[in-house]
Order: C-alpha cells, then structure tokens, then sequence
C-alpha cells in the first residue's frame, strides 16, 4: 500500500471554502481508492479539522510516512503558514513520522487552462441590464482581463503573479486586449487600480479572473471591490470570473504532485541515516606505527615510515636541515597519540544548513526565507490559496 496523501489547506473562517476543501478531499479519496492510497487533509490554522487531528489519525492506523502537499498556487509561507515548522511539532509528538513534502501547484500548464475555462464561462455569461436595448458588440480586441492574487509581502511572490498573468495571455488569451495583474491586499495595484489600466487602455469590457484555488472570503472581497469600481464607470462592463474550484483538472495536479514526490522528487524529512549518502570522499587516518602482528598492512605501514627516516636524517647533507643536525628517532614519536586525537571523519549524509524539513523526532524547522528569494525549491511559482 502507497503512503497516505496529506493534503493541507491554510485555513479560513468562511464556512464556504471548508465545505468546498471537504468535497476536494472526498474527490480525491475517490480517485486514489484504486492504487491504493488513504487520502486525508486538515488546516494549519482558523478551521477544522486541525492538521495535527488529521496526522494522528493516520499515524493511529499504522501510517509512519506521509505524502504532504500543500493546497497552494506558490510556495509563500507567508500566506498557507508555517509548514516545516508544524510538521517538526508533530514529529515531537510522533517520533517515527516521516514525510515528503510536494511543490506547489502552480503554474502547471494544467492550471492555467482551468483558468481559461472559467474565463470562457465569464464571457459567455449573458449581461445584467435594465433597458430593452440589446448590448452592444464588444470585440476581443477590446476585451481585457484582470488576473488578481492574493498579494504578498515578498516582492519575489509578486512578481510571480505577473509572470502567471503574461503566461496566461500569451497561451490562453493572445486574441485579448491584455492580461493586467492585481492582488488582493499587501501591495499594489488592487482590483479597482488594475481595472483603470484596463479601461486607459481601451477596452470595453473587463472580466476579473481570480488566481484562486477556492471560494471563500477572498473571492467575496474581489468582487466587491470589483463591483464598486463598476458602479462609478457604468459605461465600462465589467464581469467576475468564479475561482478554480474543487474539479478534476486540479485533482490531476494534485496527484502529479503526489505520484512525484513518492518517486523522491518532493523534499524529505527522512533522518540523515536513511538518506542517500550525497558521495563525500572518505578521509584516510594518518598511519600509525604498528608490527610485523598488528594485522594485515602493517609491514607496509612501517616501510613507510623506515622509507620516511633516514631522509629526513640526512637533509643537512642536501641543504635542508644544519650540517650538526641529529638523526631522527623515528621511535620518539608516538604515532598512536596521533591517532588517538585525530577527529573522528565527518558522518555521510549529514543536512545542510539550507534543509527545509527538520530531522525527524527532533523537531527542528528550517531556515526562513529571505524576503527577496523565493521559498524552498519552487521551479514554478504562482500564487498562493487561501482554503
């Protein structure tokens, strides 16, 4: 049997996003019945069931090694939470658990034609107006999208929306007016700024597209800001795409992640004892001075010291040493003593000091991100969910 996927969502207050990342799970549970593996998720903070409930349940059913994937578009700690540290606290409260971390989900080429799905939905949608007179024809040249994130304190996080919006345009949208970016909170533009770049532009029709796995509070709050702009530019149709949604194209995501990171490609919390040895060279102690008996190579252990010697006894004839210099004694030195303080050689395999996940048992975290790097290995950014 396959180890069990731990799913992770950050937390919400919002009953709709901890229905929506329910019915994920069960989707989920649902498609990998057949490998077979046990499915379970559970929130970092502000929501049931707790991460630390749902990893004591498995490790109650004889489950030791974990499967984790965070349910997020970035790898921002910022926004899902502090993961290696929460893993290293069950790990204190577990002693043999051990788990894999996955990447993020985004931006899989899989994820942004789930957004040019729910783009081609928010388009087709047939517009609210009050008067008989038929809208009128809006071309795609003058059709622009918004793509809002969540928004970061990390500018490299940021940026990374930008880098979806551009993908996004140039594969899914390239018959559009444009791709603008906007975030939700924590930076600029917001919702209404990136709207008025569309409008300056030219576009008649604006659709908000946001870069969010789930429905809940953030989605409300961008269509609010989104219909507030609207109100003062009723000449402008603006419309509001739904987020990405518990569906099977992000369960397809999610379990590439997970089939990846069982095949080592995830980042391990494994102990430095069972990791693979990364092929360090194996320092030689300095010979001792040993007899003819004290086993196999110890003749040639003393040739070489004999060898040695009588060269260093004659150095004052090539220059080396002072004419009245005395021979060496080759036995005033204790070449045991040397032995004895030599430091052991360093253990295989031994964590570097830029490991994301603690050893196992002893509870430690990894190193925080600099603000303006990115998080752990992320070889595809995005934008992260808020579950």
């Amino acid at each position: 049997m396959k180890p069990p996927l731990l799913l992770i969502g950050h937390g919400t207050h919002d009953e709709t996003g901890v229905a929506e990342f329910g019915r994920f799970v069960h989707r989920l549970r649902c498609r990998l019945d057949g490998l077979p593996a046990e499915v379970s998720g559970g929130f970092i903070t502000n929501a049931r069931p707790p991460l630390g409930d749902s990893i004591a349940s498995l490790v109650a059913r004889g489950h030791h090694h974990l499967i984790a994937v965070p349910l997020s578009l970035t790898g921002d700690r910022r926004a899902l939470g502090d993961i290696p540290g929460t893993m290293a606290l069950e790990q204190e409260r577990h002693p043999t658990l051990e788990y894999d971390l996955g990447r993020p989900l985004g931006p899989d080429p899989r994820v942004l034609k789930l957004l040019a799905e729910r783009l081609a939905d928010a388009r087709a949608e047939m517009p609210r107006f009050v008067t008989d007179e038929p809208p009128a024809e809006i071309a795609p040249g003058e059709t622009a999208v918004v793509l809002v994130g969540h928004g970061s304190t990390d500018p490299a996080v940021n940026a990374e929306v930008h880098r979806v919006s551009r993908l996004f345009w140039e594969t899914h949208a390239a018959d559009l007016l444009t791709v603008e970016t906007a975030y939700v909170s924590h930076t600029r533009p917001g919702v209404p700024g990136g709207l008025e770049r569309c409008r300056r532009l030219g576009a008649k029709r604006v659709i908000v597209l946001p870069y969010v796995l789930f429905a809940g509070g953030v989605l409300e709050r961008i269509w609010a800001q989104a219909l507030a702009y609207g109100a003062n530019h009723e000449g402008l149709d603006i419309r509001c795409a739904e987020v990405i949604g518990d569906c099977e194209g992000l369960a397809d995501v999610v379990i590439d992640r997970y089939e990846e990171a069982l095949a080592g490609g995830g980042q391990s919390s494994a102990p430095a004892a069972r990791r693979p040895s990364p092929g360090l060279p194996v320092t030689r102690p300095f010979p001792s001075r040993r007899t003819p008996e004290a086993g196999p190579g110890a003749a040639k252990d003393a040739g070489l010291v004999t060898a040695i010697a009588p060269r260093l006894s004659t150095a004052g004839e090539t220059g080396g040493a002072p004419p009245n210099h005395e021979p060496l004694d080759v036995d005033a030195f204790e070449m045991e003593g040397f032995d004895a303080e030599r430091p052991e050689p360093e253990t295989e395999g031994a964590i570097g000091p830029d490991s994301m996940i603690g050893v196992a048992g002893r509870g430690e975290a990894g190193e925080e991100p600099r603000g303006d790097a990115p998080d752990g290995p992320l070889p595809r950014p995005g934008i992260a969910s808020v579950v």
